[in-house]
């Protein structure tokens, strides 16, 4: 069996929007347009994993149980529009609190997990995310990274992949559809 291609998605400000450190259920809004893409990801047959820093809970801003409790309600509401996540792969550490980890964007522990886990090929897979350190891992692996345009995108993050030469799209959706219409037929 040959290793799959696969999408690796930041959560905050690629799926939902950036609501720093959410930790209420009640507060997740789906970004316009991401439950389609990620839908258009399942029917394609592609694995989705997403991938997020959580440093929240190393700074004791919100427990485990707040994230979960969110990650549930994203679940919830992209089975609403027949979207699903396969996994997510959570780092809740921060260097300033807990010391330095191999999981915390860009360091590539949480994707390795997955190539593991899904038997994913990288360099096959698309990286999609609003921050440079979502779309960076592609460098490392070989995979396609698209940074999304977004307003929680910093200029520091627009200057870093134009000089990586990684592709910029406006909302998932367009990434999404970057990546499709790249694949072999």
């Amino acid at each position: 069996m040959s290793a799959r291609t696969a999408a690796f998605l930041d959560r905050d400000g690629t799926i939902i929007r950036d609501a720093n450190y959410i930790r209420d259920p009640r507060d997740v809004e789906l970004l316009s347009g991401a439950a389609a893409a990620i839908r258009r990801l399942n029917l394609a047959d592609i694995p989705v994993i997403v991938v997020t820093n959580q440093s929240g809970i190393a700074r004791g801003l919100l427990t485990r149980a707040d994230y979960e409790a969110v990650r549930s309600r994203i679940d919830e509401l992209l089975a609403i529009e027949d979207a699903h996540v396969d996994a997510t792969y959570m780092c809740p550490h921060h260097p300033e609190v807990t010391g330095d980890c191999d999981c915390r964007k860009p360091g590539l522990g949480m994707y390795w997990a997955a190539i593991a886990d899904f038997g994913i090929d990288p360099a096959r897979s698309v990286f999609i995310g609003d921050r440079h350190r979502d779309v960076s891992p592609a460098l490392a692996l070989g995979g396609t990274g698209i940074l999304l345009d977004v307003e929680s995108t910093t200029a520091d993050d627009r200057d870093r992949v134009k000089r990586d030469g990684i592709a910029t799209a406006a909302n998932l959706g367009d990434a999404v559809d970057q990546f499709l219409s790249a694949l072999p037929a």
